[in-house]
């Protein structure tokens, strides 16, 4: 019997994944000028030839002010239009087309850090504030320590104007179309892991009493305006998805996050990719809080706790109350049984696939092959080694950049030619 991964997915765009595998994205760090480099090029030419239904980027900032990371690929400039960008294009396209040179479609992920831009990340300066919805600075701890690292390592944030936000709002149209007229298939709006969209969904780090803040319908607005924005400029076929935090929410705020998810599939996304964590709480790279100030989630069942998918039951629900929604999720899976169960179990239609894939690029191929028993149909992942000299620094914070460096290593790797490695400890 064929296995559902194998079952096409039509987006309401009309986009058609030919598989129900996503290779989610991860950080690349290897845009060194903030431009597609070739090595860049060359890995993403490795992922198109593994059978991928969907390619996802890593992030492509759109302000090159505000980076998440100083090595990512960004939006210098405005983009007023391929007439007046055309080497800007053309650079562009090259990316495009060597990600779906196999015929995958590539999403582009675009984001904007927010108040998680590091000093180092972007062209503003070390000291110069990062923006916010809010003037809330991130917080890594209550120790001494974790207070000396959040400061070392993030800027005061500055409560955004409506000038910053139209601005900001500008950028995400801007590179949304650029990436539409590169020849990409769609763009996911990067909604999770702390960045600016989800600091404007989350009341935590969204204290506005204005039309961006006060309810879950005003919080919302920020992103549902770049979408309907997006719309005008892009083709009606072109992909626009949303990546969205589970893991943040406590259960006063769940039908909070429940109403937004409503007005986003009100709007018409074309599909939705369920994460979770921030840098305060870095969930989506297996790592969480210990301390009292964690965000406490309701235990899950044995059975629940034996599956792979880190965000399954958040994912359930949300199919329960949209049936109609294209769900991808991502963060866990590693076998074509935990991939399976989650298809079969009505939890998503799609499923992301971060580290397997910076490790085999065509990890589909062995998922996707009925030749291969179930019990072969894997890839067990140790944590990523932990250097010894950061013992004394906050274990969620290490581990997690280390997860992060390692699979970057790897990609990079990749485009080299050069054997991947297994983490070993």
């Amino acid at each position: 019997m064929p296995s559902p991964l194998a079952d096409p997915v039509k987006l309401p765009c009309g986009l058609v994944f030919p598989n129900r595998l996503s290779k989610a994205a991860m950080a690349e760090l290897m845009a060194k000028k903030n431009h597609p480099t070739d090595p860049l090029l060359d890995a993403y030419t490795r992922w198109s030839e593994g059978g991928w239904g969907s390619i996802l980027t890593g992030n492509v900032q759109v302000d090159v002010n505000h980076m998440g990371s100083p090595f990512d690929p960004a939006l210098h400039n405005e983009y007023k239009g391929p007439e007046s960008n055309s080497s800007l294009v053309s650079e562009w396209k090259k990316y495009a087309d060597a990600t779906q040179k196999h015929g995958t479609p590539a999403i582009v992920q675009i984001c904007h850090p927010g108040r998680q831009s590091f000093r180092v990340a972007g062209y503003r300066g070390m000291f110069a504030q990062t923006l916010a919805p809010s003037a809330v600075p991130v917080k890594v701890g209550d120790g001494l320590l974790e207070r000396f690292v959040g400061c070392l390592a993030w800027s005061q944030p500055k409560e955004m104007t409506h000038a910053d936000i139209e601005r900001v709002i500008s950028q995400f149209v801007d590179t949304a179309r650029l990436m539409a007229d590169a020849g990409f298939s769609g763009v996911e709006l990067h909604g999770a892991h702390g960045y600016l969209i989800d600091q404007f969904l989350n009341p935590k780090t969204n204290l506005r009493t204005d039309t961006y803040g006060g309810t879950p319908e005003k919080r919302a607005k920020f992103v549902l305006d770049i979408l309907a924005e997006t719309r005008k400029v892009v083709p009606s076929t072109f992909c626009i998805g949303i990546k969205l935090n589970s893991a943040d929410h406590s259960s006063t705020t769940f039908e909070e996050t429940m109403t937004q998810i409503a007005l986003l599939t009100e709007a018409g996304i074309d599909f939705m990719e369920i994460s979770g964590g921030s840098y305060e709480d870095p969930k989506m790279m297996g790592y969480a809080k210990t301390d009292a100030s964690a965000t406490t989630e309701k235990p899950k069942s044995k059975r629940t706790a034996a599956r792979e998918a880190f965000f399954l039951e958040f994912s359930k629900e949300v199919r329960n109350r949209h049936p109609g929604l294209v769900l991808m999720l991502t963060g866990g899976f590693r076998t074509r049984a935990g991939a399976e169960s989650a298809i079969l179990d009505g939890a998503c239609d799609l499923v992301g696939i971060g580290r397997p894939a910076a490790i085999d690029p065509k990890f589909p191929l062995l998922l996707l092959d009925e030749s291969v028993a179930e019990g072969d149909a894997k890839m067990p992942l140790n944590k990523a080694p932990v250097p010894w000299y950061t013992r004394f620094l906050p274990l969620h914070l290490v581990g997690a950049g280390a997860e992060s460096t390692y699979y970057a290593g790897q990609i990079q790797r990749l485009a080299k030619g050069i054997a991947t490695m297994v983490p070993s400890l």
